[in-house]
């Protein structure tokens, strides 16, 4: 993750300076004319899956992963705390692991981010006692290494997540790489792999999908590569690890933000040097509402319409993978994995990070770094969760193209999950939508046709009010109707048809499952750990008939999930 970190794909890496222009509407999406007075019983917008619909594709599992990074509390103090009151015998929070499950991330991003850039993976095996103690230069702080690869793959065990594994390409490189990859996934019998068994591990892990490096092209990283540099890097160890085990899924860093002057380039680059040993290219966006010091309306407009940069984000991305698979007469398509995404309010990490590094320069210092302290702690409002669902149904609706994803990060630090140290855990507003998603959205994504109202925005120009995706899992015969009112100001009423969905006819009807709104009237109210459920979905009142169709009113700035069944 950047240390500096931006909005929209045209602003340099201060938040204060931007440029942006519209972008175009999402496929699918018409955007309607009609024009509301805030009587929402008049339906205004329509959501529909027709009968001759196509899916996207299926829904990737991997889509509702997420990411831990040794960053601040998120591993101590967050997964791990041997002094919390629920600990195990590992040290492993349970109250924590039990949000985690609940949650219904699948797959976890680690150990960085930043982080890693600076790791000696070798530093977090072995008896604890044993274990040295180092300096993170990616947050200034004093890492115990009291967990490391043996400990996560025994929390992932526990939590039911596979491990996306990275490696550093900032002070390391190949034969780090390869040593990490003997002692995780190797047979007994050599010295890595037997080192692990000694460890306590006598399986290997089997980790099959290994992030080479992170953020590559930033400044702020340990290390940091021209994209010619990285290139030619990344070739060399994607193509010794694939030697190896011919079978893993490998990472290949992305531009760190659509904010950097070489993004599309850097992929463009980067993929045509390595494309032979590459399966998928990283992608990181974070937004945040850039007036909420002062509350400013149209900051929040274009707050609420961030899905807009998502989906030219990823169109970019998608157009230099597939420029260089031409370029390598390739047939197999470079996927995307969305590893760092959400909202984080990085204009609060930039004052802080700044104020340090205005401290730091006066003079050598000798003070210690701290441990695990408190960094990027966001509190999240309702705003933040709709807007988070609604990068949800982007993901959703391109998961053709992006296969994997990481919403960043899991607990603590711009997380769904905050834990008081020797007390409670608790949920965040932006915990729902993304459950809802995990738990529910299976089979087959679909993008329905939509037609909506157009709200303003600064950034983005005239975009629909309203986005939505299905999915449908016609065997189960269970689906999920994901639904947003971007639109700060006005409810918008929708009539859903869902009557196209396949082999609809053969099932007879449909039937409504659990129906739910996450709105406040208050946009900027949050969960606290004095008041955690302040902000929680509510049930919403619709009818569904036997043909799929109903109508559904949403409030402005609001998310709705519709579960549905045959």
């Amino acid at each position: 993750m950047t240390t500096h970190n931006s909005q929209y794909s045209a602003e340099t890496t201060h938040p204060d300076k931007q440029e942006s222009s519209p972008v175009p509407t999402a496929a699918g999406t018409t955007a309607s004319n009609v024009s509301t007075t805030g009587n929402a019983t008049t339906p205004d917008a329509s959501i529909a899956l027709n009968a001759d619909a196509t899916p996207v594709a299926d829904v990737p599992p991997r889509l509702f992963g997420s990411f831990v990074e040794h960053l601040g509390r998120c591993v101590y103090g967050g997964i791990y705390e041997p002094s919390h009151p629920t600990a195990d015998e590992n040290g492993f929070r349970q109250d924590v692991l039990d949000l985690v499950k609940e949650l219904g991330v699948t797959c976890m991003r680690y150990p960085g981010g930043n982080f890693v850039s600076n790791y000696n993976w070798e530093d977090g095996i072995g008896p604890r006692e044993n274990r040295p103690m180092r300096r993170d230069l990616a947050w200034h702080c004093t890492e115990t290494n009291e967990m490391g690869i043996d400990d996560f793959y025994r929390w992932s065990q526990k939590a039911g997540t596979e491990i996306m594994l990275a490696v550093n390409m900032g002070t390391r490189g190949l034969k780090a790489a390869l040593d990490e990859l003997e002692y995780v996934n190797g047979a007994p019998g050599t010295a890595w792999a037997d080192q692990r068994v000694a460890n306590g591990i006598e399986e290997p892990m089997d980790i099959k999908m290994w992030c080479i490096g992170n953020e590559m092209d930033g400044p702020w990283q340990v290390g940091h590569m021209s994209p010619e540099e990285y290139a030619g890097a990344v070739d060399k160890v994607a193509h010794a690890m694939k030697l190896a085990e011919s079978g893993l899924e490998l990472v290949a860093c992305g531009s760190s933000g659509a904010y950097m002057p070489t993004f599309g380039t850097w992929e463009k680059t980067v993929l045509t040097k390595a494309y032979e040993n590459l399966d998928f290219v990283s992608c990181h966006a974070y937004y945040f509402d850039r007036g909420h010091k002062t509350r400013a309306a149209a900051s929040m407009q274009d707050f609420l319409a961030s899905s807009e940069d998502m989906t030219k984000f990823i169109a970019t991305v998608s157009d230099a993978a597939d420029q260089a698979r031409e370029a390598n007469n390739g047939t197999k398509d470079i996927a995307l994995s969305f590893d760092e995404w959400g909202v984080w309010y990085s204009d609060k990490w930039n004052e802080q990070e700044d104020q340090w590094k205005a401290e730091a320069a006066q003079g050598l210092h000798h003070e210690p770094w701290p441990k695990s302290p408190h960094l990027l702690e966001d509190i999240y409002t309702a705003a933040d969760a709709v807007v988070e669902g609604s990068l949800m149904i982007t993901l959703l609706k391109h998961c053709d193209r992006v296969r994997s994803a990481s919403r960043a990060q899991l607990v603590n630090v711009i997380a769904p999950i905050m834990a008081e140290e020797h007390g409670p855990a608790w949920r965040q507003t932006t915990f729902y939508p993304f459950a809802e998603a995990a738990l529910h959205a299976r089979g087959q994504a679909y993008a329905p046709a939509i037609s909506s109202p157009t709200i303003h925005t600064e950034a983005y120009g005239d975009v629909p009010a309203i986005d939505a995706v299905v999915t449908w899992d016609e065997q189960a015969r269970t689906g999920l109707l994901l639904a947003v009112n971007r639109d700060a100001n006005t409810p918008h009423t929708l009539t859903i048809d869902l009557s196209g969905l396949p082999g609809l006819p053969g099932l007879g009807t449909l039937a409504l499952g659990k129906a739910q709104l996450l709105h406040e009237d208050d946009p900027y109210r949050t969960n606290t750990a004095e008041a955690p459920e302040a902000v929680t979905p509510q049930p919403l009142g619709i009818a569904m008939n036997a043909t799929g169709t109903c109508t559904a009113t949403l409030p402005a700035i609001s998310w709705i999930s519709v579960e549905f069944h045959g």
